[in-house]
């Protein structure tokens, strides 16, 4: 499937769990065909039951219901959680289930999207799992999260994209020419966008891609909100130099962090960013888990993807690029926000550190850092495996089955 830009959509800004999860509730509660769900953290708490019964609900009125869950970022669903949904007749599929850490291979390699499409007209993409930790109620470990909700033509590749995803790996790319959307000749009103996603064959680098070209062409304004913060050297080259020649670079990063090693890598390259002019604001109201940036007046992305090797080298992952003026506005009106009240700007002079260090970490990072990508295209890929729960099994003996495969 080709990866091509397409106008007349709508995007609806959905800021943590408060908004996102009710919006989903209430568009599986409306489908009449079928629904396709992915996503990576799915948990056995109020979050996790809730959809459970949404989805329930839909599979008996008649709804085709697939649901995708990878296997290591959902590891602790229980039997009757499973049960439960199969029997209501809801597919769910294992991404690559972990037969256990040394006879693994592709451990990293994870299915990162969180993707959700209903009916083939409305679609749901961003960097929210189901899990209560989503929620403001959950304390000071709630997350601060993005999603959108999408309408309009691109939801169409999303569709075909979700359908592919469930089938066999080799019947993937024959399906895809056979299903490609259609190319229209109207102009419609709306959104031009683009669906992105990144996987370890043809579209490796496409998401990163897709944020440099961004970055290359800025002229006045570039904002990232980004979880976990480590990209290769061409993408800190793209900063470093847009912030030279004048454009505002504004990177919003994890000040609270949910895994302190994030926070100490991404500290590794703030001098490096600092000293060529990027401003670095640190999120500290609780952990940040966006992965949201915009561009000028008109170009946004959000999606599953960090900008990290996890992420832009391993990974699958998937994001909308958008260009619509009202939600470049809407998106910056909530980072503004996020800088100016919850943010703590950090500065060359906050990096207390002795020069020697700093030199030789340089050194390091440069020479790590250019490197990354293609040596992690070095290890191991594997095709795409789901493992399927059906109705007489129980969570353990697809696990079982996962082991025995």
């Amino acid at each position: 499937m080709r990866q091509r830009w397409v106008d007349g959509n709508s995007f609806s800004l959905l800021e943590n769990g408060e908004a996102f999860f009710p919006r989903v509730y209430e568009a599986i509660a409306a489908a009449k065909k079928d629904i396709y769900l992915e996503t990576f953290i799915l948990f056995d708490d109020k979050v996790g039951r809730a959809l459970q019964k949404a989805l329930v609900e839909a599979a008996q009125r008649g709804v085709e219901v697939d649901m995708t869950i990878d296997g290591w970022g959902s590891p602790d669903l229980s039997e009757e959680f499973i049960s439960t949904l199969t029997h209501a007749g809801v597919r769910v599929h294992v991404f690559d289930p972990a037969p256990g850490i040394f006879r693994r291979v592709h451990l990293f390699r994870r299915l990162h999207r969180k993707l959700i499409v209903i009916d083939g007209t409305t679609g749901f993409i961003g960097g929210i799992n189901f899990s209560a930790d989503h929620l403001a109620d959950f304390g000071p470990e709630a997350k601060q999260d993005y999603s959108v909700e999408v309408h309009g033509p691109i939801v169409s590749h999303m569709y075909s994209f979700a359908q592919a995803a469930v089938k066999k790996t080799q019947e993937r790319r024959r399906w895809f020419r056979r299903r490609g959307a259609a190319v229209s000749t109207d102009k419609p009103q709306g959104a031009l966008a683009v669906f992105v996603w990144r996987d370890n064959h043809h579209n490796r680098n496409d998401i990163e891609r897709q944020y440099r070209l961004a970055i290359r062409l800025a002229q006045k304004r570039i904002v990232i909100a980004n979880a976990y913060f480590f990209p290769g050297y061409r993408f800190l080259k793209a900063l470093r130099h847009a912030s030279r020649r004048g454009v505002d670079v504004s990177l919003i990063l994890q000040g609270n962090p949910d895994m302190p090693i994030v926070q100490y890598a991404a500290s590794m390259l703030y001098h490096h960013l600092l000293s060529a002019g990027v401003k670095i604001y640190e999120y500290c109201d609780r952990p940040l888990h966006g992965k949201v940036a915009l561009v000028d007046d008109e170009w946004a992305t959000v999606g599953s993807s960090n900008l990290d090797p996890l992420s832009l080298a391993l990974n699958l992952e998937a994001n909308v690029m958008i260009r619509d003026r009202e939600f470049n506005a809407e998106l910056g009106k909530s980072l503004d926000r996020l800088m100016s009240e919850s943010c703590k700007k950090l500065s060359i002079k906050d990096i207390q550190e002795p020069t020697w260090w700093r030199l030789t970490r340089s050194y390091f990072l440069f020479h790590i850092l250019r490197r990354y990508p293609s040596w992690m295209g070095w290890l191991p890929t594997h095709a795409p495996s789901l493992k399927a729960a059906h109705r007489t099994q129980t969570a353990a003996s697809v696990d079982a089955a996962a082991q025995e495969a």
